[in-house]
């Protein structure tokens, strides 16, 4: 039940669970430790300002939806969740001093902010009396924890994904049963922006996310290893949004792919591991959030933002895979894997566009828009991140197209204009002897002369 303020509990018990990126009561070690700890948990979520404000109309919508989800299954168990906006080291010290709580329980955040969030809150809580307690994270395992026989962070993907495979992740626990719920003298209502026109999001919460993967798991999961490059037949599971808000934690997911010795689930798993290499990279080297891993490459020459970004903002390219994919991103606030990384080798590789500006579009749009794993992966894809040798991958967005949607079926879903047309002028619509049709752009780069160019620019930081 619910405890009303004024109410006489043992101050030594009372503790409060800090949700952040971990919006479930399933799977959360932190919140059953918070339970453990005696009669009394306030569960409580900060919207803080710093993260909120950035945050695109996408991610913003998604995240109050999934606020009000956990808020209902708190309901539903007797209690319901405490929101306060504002800075977390005066808010959540002000909540735990006025349930008189003893001790703070998270779920450990190893990103570049996050980090240093805590620590803040840490030492005001300490001034305080009260203890903050770190347990688990984000991820099946922690950053810092996999390394090579030298005791260092490997910095190359598979001798990493070997390692996190040895090392191995905890089965999931389960929710934590017949708590007593504190509540706040005030709390701030979950915030309802609207979606503009034309933007769909999935249903969100903890509920929505268990039932999506049971059935990606006995519907499609199959099909993974053979077509997960293919954006027309859509046999990925989508679970990232879901792991950026914590709706379900990645060893859910791994005991369920443990179960299945498929090819199609160790394709899977890998993928999973590189969410998690990428959050180890940005741990040990936090200023590659925004600047270049590899520092060589900054000394590039790039051009100015100008008419082409926009055009490939707003998917005007004249290129149709790259279109598609930008106005799905626009569409439903997601876009599938293959198609990222063929928009952002235009972006960086045809258009000259220096990838941070690719990113922050990204993350204004995705709803799953992971900083590690988007700032990394732009970084593969620019030559500059953890790839040995990027700089020749230049993706040509015609053949892209022809391979991984070779019946155009991505295409037309996404750029109307073209839904129409026979193959194979569908992927490239400026080919027909009339030109492409009325209100679709012709190419506004030539990919061919471009590629030189880059390939031109990349030989000059090599040397």
């Amino acid at each position: 039940m619910s405890v009303a303020p004024g109410t006489v509990v043992d101050v030594s018990t009372r503790t409060v669970m800090w949700f952040r990126r971990d919006l479930r009561l399933g799977d959360n070690p932190a919140l059953l430790d918070a339970c453990g700890d005696g009669a009394g948990v306030l569960p409580l979520f900060v919207l803080d300002p710093v993260l909120w404000g950035p945050a695109g109309v996408s991610r913003r919508c998604y995240l109050s939806r999934s606020l009000a989800a956990l808020d209902r299954s708190l309901q539903d168990r007797g209690g319901g969740l405490a929101l306060r906006r504002g800075d977390p080291v005066r808010e959540v010290v002000a909540a735990a001093r006025q349930v008189g709580a003893s001790r703070v329980h998270v779920a450990a955040d190893y990103g570049p902010y996050g980090r240093q969030r805590d620590l803040d809150v840490e030492r005001a809580l300490r001034a305080a009396g009260i203890e903050l307690a770190r347990t688990g994270s984000p991820y099946a395992v922690a950053p810092d924890r996999v390394k090579n026989g030298s005791g260092r962070p490997y910095q190359v993907f598979t001798p990493f994904s070997r390692g996190w495979l040895e090392h191995g992740w905890r089965d999931p626990v389960d929710a934590p049963q017949d708590v007593t719920w504190l509540s706040l003298d005030a709390s701030v209502d979950i915030p309802r922006p609207s979606l503009p026109a034309g933007l769909e999001l999935p249903e969100a919460g903890e509920d929505a996310a268990r039932q999506a993967w049971r059935d990606y798991v006995d519907e499609r999961l199959a099909d993974y290893d053979a077509h997960r490059d293919r954006p027309d037949l859509d046999v990925t599971s989508h679970m990232s949004v879901r792991l950026k808000w914590g709706e379900i934690h990645p060893r859910t997911l791994l005991a369920d792919l443990r179960d299945r010795p498929t090819k199609a689930a160790a394709t899977y798993r890998k993928e999973l591991a590189w969410r998690e290499f990428y959050a180890e990279v940005l741990f040990q080297q936090p200023r590659s959030a925004r600047d270049y891993l590899r520092p060589e490459f900054a000394q590039m020459r790039y051009d100015e933002p100008a008419d082409r970004f926009t055009a490939w903002c707003e998917g005007r390219t004249g290129f149709p895979i790259v279109d598609a994919g930008m106005r799905q991103m626009r569409s439903v606030g997601w876009m599938h894997n293959r198609v990222r990384m063929i928009v952002a080798s235009f972006l960086v590789k045809d258009l000259h566009i220096e990838w941070q500006h690719g990113a922050r579009h990204f993350m204004h749009w995705l709803v799953d828009g992971d900083l590690a794993s988007n700032q990394h992966g732009w970084q593969w894809t620019a030559g500059c991140g953890t790839d040995p040798a990027p700089y020749i991958r230049i993706f040509n967005p015609v053949t892209q197209g022809t391979k991984f949607d070779p019946q155009g079926r991505y295409i037309r879903r996404w750029v109307p204009e073209l839904a129409d047309l026979e193959q194979p002028f569908v992927h490239q619509p400026w080919t027909r002897p009339e030109g492409p049709p009325s209100g679709y752009p012709r190419p506004i780069v030539d990919h061919k002369r471009e590629r030189t160019e880059a390939l031109r620019r990349y030989e000059r930081v090599k040397t």
